[in-house]
């Protein structure tokens, strides 16, 4: 192959470079093109360039001579019938620039080890009127149910996902947790580093060991989140508002239990025993209830979930009264 210069499209504007060079030259492993950026092969404007520097409309980006042998990355399977259905049936909201599904308990959003099912393989299902298959612009963790949005173009995807990397985009979670969190409103601001554990790689507060005094905190990365209690049983279990201000990795899971001393309902990960009640589903009880974030094609979109039967059941024993849930709607 010979050096190619290609001119950077509307649609694929506020890329992230690999991303926008995984969407042309699929064939491109990443340690390949990692390679080719330490060596300065890859140019945009005639500049060495970083993997994760945002493309812009008119950008010229050097695409250097690609390795041979790499194959083609396979086309994704075809999705069984009935499979497609019940993803469909997911649907809360869809316009031509935005999907937003109401994702179950136990559905993972991307691959890895040991996971053969999950979203990322099933997008084609969700294509519906258009010719590209919708792309994920923000995840929730497997056990984690709710609102989760997709993009249907690549413009809409820079959009979106520019709203999550920033504070645009307002989420809110519901969480059952075992106690009471004290104390019951406030802001959480307690960074977060990985540790090895028993259950796997967690994350864990990154804050300085008690037994050692004068001993400095070892560098973590910054977590903040506003919370609020609903409603609680007494002293048993609560029900609780959790709005993330940033998007760390098990934030919610590891601040409701270090920072209030009440793991959410069903988190053996992180709470062991302590994350259940006998008699309750034993599934985690946190939903990702809603989204607010500005359309990529102007206004603001809001779009609720309902409760999962998990949590629906558990609201019933409580006695926790949930308001109805509104249709997802578009305003100016």
């Amino acid at each position: 192959m010979t050096i190619q210069t290609v001119t950077v499209r509307a649609d694929d504007a506020d890329t992230r470079l690999d991303r926008w060079f995984r969407r042309h030259f699929p064939q491109l492993t990443q340690g390949a093109l990692q390679k080719m950026l330490r060596t300065g092969q890859v140019r945009v404007d005639g500049k060495r360039a970083e993997a994760n520097d945002r493309l812009s409309t008119g950008m010229v980006v050097r695409v250097p001579p690609l390795p041979e042998g790499q194959a083609p990355k396979a086309a994704p399977r075809p999705v069984d019938d009935r499979v497609a259905k019940d993803l469909q049936r997911m649907v809360l909201y869809r316009d031509d620039h935005v999907i937003a599904i109401d994702k179950p308990h136990g559905l993972a959003v991307q691959g890895g080890p040991g996971i053969t099912k999950h979203l990322d393989g099933l997008l084609d299902a969700l294509k519906f009127d258009a010719e590209e298959r919708p792309r994920l612009v923000h995840r929730l963790d497997r056990d984690t149910s709710g609102v989760l949005l997709l993009a249907r173009t690549a413009g809409a995807a820079g959009k979106l996902a520019a709203a999550f990397r920033g504070r645009d985009a307002e989420k809110t979670y519901w969480a059952v947790v075992v106690g009471q969190p004290v104390p019951p409103e406030g802001r959480i601001e307690m960074p977060l580093m990985k540790a090895p554990g028993a259950r796997g790689e967690r994350m864990t507060a990154a804050v300085a060991d008690p037994e050692e005094p004068g001993a400095r905190a070892p560098e973590g990365i910054r977590a903040v989140t506003d919370f609020r209690t609903l409603d609680v049983v007494r002293h048993r279990a609560a029900w609780m508002e959790l709005k993330p201000l940033t998007g760390r990795t098990h934030q919610l899971r590891v601040h409701c239990l270090e920072a209030l001393g009440a793991p959410i309902l069903g988190d053996g990960k992180y709470g062991a025993s302590a994350a259940h009640i006998e008699g309750l589903p034993g599934a985690l009880h946190l939903h990702a209830r809603g989204i607010k974030l500005p359309h990529p094609m102007g206004g603001t979109l809001e779009v609720e979930a309902p409760l999962p039967s998990h949590m629906a059941e558990t609201f019933t024993y409580f006695g926790f009264e949930a308001p109805r849930t509104h249709k997802p709607r578009r305003t100016p």
